[in-house]
């Protein structure tokens, strides 16, 4: 008896090794582009990794700012906000591409006859959000197709999608996989021009990044992290109807059409948008990274850190890394 009473406390003498904490920051309110680390968390894989993860909420702080200023040590970054804050020096690197294609497309209403290519946009209305990226964008493609690439503006964010269907605005940009899902449920048909038949390169419209500093003093914990999330995504592009419910189960509420979010799933994956064939989920494509920079540079959106347009194209070489994921 006494030594079994030894044993034990030298059992309870031993310290448990507590769970290392992270942050994680969504670059928008819960939706599917979210869905690996719902599925990671769910599913325990992060705490099996050693790791205490909280998923931050969306905020009027971007994610991109949260993740370069070490609040958040990663983020869901969309891609355009990504390219633009590195350009200015942001201390982040992508560390998994979460979509690995390009899930944008120009919308408008399905009975619009006016409307047969996007040389016919010019001289009308777009609701957008504001961004010097939108302009850039649809500019390009207009005059891709031989158009002026003239259209008037009105700052309207997600009333975009309301403007459109009454008939208020003439066309708008939409994610395919969410908003354009949704117009299907909500039987409002639509026509859309998608931006690559236009002259714009693919990209992966968003990523999971890290702060460059944390990442360079902590390599195997970002290797746990960024690992199970890719677990959870691989989960997800296998089984979307259960990574669905698994997110409207973990968000507690936020989601309030579970319909919109299967359909979601299933657009993703049924686009191939989680995974490219052969290939790990959440492989980042160097040359898309070129490709998306360059033109963003060429329509000289990129700026450095004193606010300037860059004159020379950037060196994005360690901008994104595939080091952390599993092969």
């Amino acid at each position: 008896m006494k030594h079994l009473l030894t044993a034990l406390a030298l059992i309870v003498a031993v310290p448990v090794q507590a769970a290392e904490k992270l942050t994680v920051a969504l670059d928008w309110t819960p939706n599917t582009n979210h869905v690996g680390l719902y599925v990671a968390q769910a599913k325990g894989w992060f705490a099996d990794a050693g790791l205490d993860v909280e998923i931050l909420p969306y905020t009027d702080t971007s994610s991109g700012t949260l993740v370069a200023t070490g609040v958040a040590q990663f983020g869901i970054l969309s891609a355009v906000g990504f390219h633009s804050q590195r350009s200015m020096g942001a201390d982040m690197t992508a560390v998994m591409a979460v979509v690995q294609h390009e899930t944008g497309r120009l919308v408008f209403n399905g009975d619009r006859e006016d409307i047969k290519r996007p040389a016919d946009l010019d001289g009308l209305t777009y609701a957008g959000f504001g961004s010097a990226w939108e302009n850039a964008l649809i500019s390009s493609i207009i005059r891709h197709d031989g158009g002026e690439g003239s259209f008037d503006t009105v700052t309207l964010g997600t009333s975009a999608y309301e403007a459109l269907a009454n008939g208020s605005v003439d066309f708008t940009l939409e994610v395919s996989t969410w908003e354009g899902v949704n117009s299907v449920l909500l039987n409002r048909p639509q026509r859309w021009f998608n931006y690559s038949d236009y002259g714009v390169p693919d990209q992966h419209t968003t990523f999971l990044g890290g702060n460059s500093t944390w990442l360079a003093k902590n390599g195997e914990t970002a290797s746990a992290f960024v690992e199970a999330a890719q677990r959870g995504y691989a989960f997800a592009a296998e089984n979307p109807a259960e990574a669905a419910d698994i997110l409207v189960s973990e968000t507690a509420g936020m989601l309030s059409n579970p319909e919109l979010v299967h359909a979601s799933m299933a657009a993703l994956v049924e686009g191939g948008y989680l995974r490219d064939p052969g290939e790990p989920v959440g492989l980042i494509d160097p040359e898309l990274i070129t490709g998306i920079t360059g033109f963003l540079f060429e329509a000289g959106i990129l700026r450095d850190a004193n606010g300037d347009v860059h004159k020379e194209m950037p060196d994005v070489a360690g901008w994104y890394t595939n080091q952390y994921l599993a092969q």
